[in-house]
């Protein structure tokens, strides 16, 4: 199990920063929750006033979900993307598309607001979690697949993330779906690296059963 922690070390201070905030949610008021939550969102005020501070103590809280469901999620996603390019270079990534996404969505709801389109207290619209960081991360462990099993998996991204822009339309699906395209566009961090292909490992699998057999 250590083994298996201390090789992407990255993913997992983070997943132990949310269990702690997460336990802590958990024991207070409704009222101080929205309160603690709000002064940590990275909304258009904050972003005025206060940027650095929010977009980094946004992403070390859980506003939907659950711990359990992202520590699953972040097994999938992060962990072999830490592997795979290393820590500095998936953190890269994951703090690029949050940051890139929080703005992108954030600008569209400036001009929603500007259009009378969004009411004016939109401005302290609650916007913190760590969802567009892990959209991000998902959409560039597509390079670590190889062809033509890369783009199957990168369409099924874009199935899940574009999607819900069919519906009522959020500046949070804004930002997850600007979050995949910003992945996808952190391609140049992933030269160099190795790709996996699914067929390899399903042989090598069936040699390794047959010599146990």
């Amino acid at each position: 199990m250590w083994a298996y922690v201390r090789r992407a070390p990255g993913t997992f201070v983070w997943l132990a920063i949310l269990f702690v905030t997460t336990v802590v949610m958990h024991h207070l008021s409704p009222q101080v929750l929205n309160d603690v939550l709000g002064d940590r969102s990275t909304n258009l005020h904050h972003l005025r006033e206060d940027p650095i501070r929010v977009l980094i103590t946004s992403a070390l809280w859980i506003a939907g979900g659950t711990w359990i469901g992202y520590f699953v999620l972040f097994n999938l996603f992060h962990v072999p993307v830490e592997r795979w390019l290393g820590t500095w270079r998936w953190l890269s990534i994951a703090v690029i598309a949050h940051v890139g996404a929080t703005y992108i969505s954030e600008g569209v709801l400036y001009l929603a607001i500007e259009h009378h389109r969004a009411p004016e207290s939109a401005v302290n619209t609650l916007d913190v979690g760590v969802s567009y960081a892990l959209a991000g991360v998902t959409a560039v462990l597509a390079y670590r697949i190889a062809p033509p099993w890369r783009y199957l998996y990168a369409l099924g991204v874009l199935l899940v993330y574009g999607l819900p822009l069919l519906g009522t339309l959020t500046f949070t699906d804004i930002g997850h779906f600007t979050a995949v395209l910003i992945g996808f566009a952190c391609y140049p961090l992933t030269r160099g690296r190795p790709g996996w292909d699914p067929m390899e490992w399903l042989r090598g699998m069936r040699e390794r059963v047959g010599t146990h057999r």
